[in-house]
């Protein structure tokens, strides 16, 4: 049912104006452009995994900024039969999701290699966006040390959508 809900509100998600305030609040200009040029699902979903955080009481920015930005790398071309097809290949065969991804952005198959690749790669458009080596590393999922427990969070909160 989790995922049937995923999936309704990925066709349903609308982001206001007021609402993307946040973004330039939490971000550099060149993170506020990355998160603006986002899809509107991708801005929903970062936009809820922040609010979840913000209500648990996390107000570190770098944290906010990963995630607003960690799922920039799927972009417009990652479409959504790409995201149901790797969900359901991750669960059923992951060997054939990872032979079936792409590394061609001219590929139809090039969807599959975003799906597992958009943690590292929206890492990178962060970086070349301005943001933080630390809000970097927070999406990447490589956040250690004093972090860690920061990072357990921001796995927590997106996990939850």
């Amino acid at each position: 049912m989790h995922r049937v809900n995923q999936f309704v509100a990925h066709i349903r998600a609308r982001v206001e104006p007021d609402e993307a305030v946040l973004a330039a609040r939490i971000l550099p200009s060149g993170g506020v452009a990355l998160f603006s040029a986002m899809p509107v699902p991708d801005q929903r979903h970062g936009l809820d995994v922040a609010h979840r955080l913000m209500a648990a009481g996390v107000d570190d920015a770098d944290v906010l900024g990963a995630a607003l930005l960690h799922d920039a790398a799927k972009g417009h071309r990652m479409r959504l039969a790409h995201r149901v097809g790797g969900v359901l290949l991750e669960a059923a065969s992951p060997r054939l999701l990872a032979r079936l991804a792409r590394d061609d952005p001219r590929s139809w198959r090039h969807g599959f290699h975003l799906y597992l690749h958009h943690a590292e790669l929206s890492a990178e458009m962060a970086l070349a966006a301005g943001c933080s080596s630390r809000l970097a590393a927070f999406i990447a999922g490589r956040a250690d040390g004093s972090d860690a427990l920061l990072q357990r969070a921001l796995t927590v909160a997106d996990d939850a959508s």
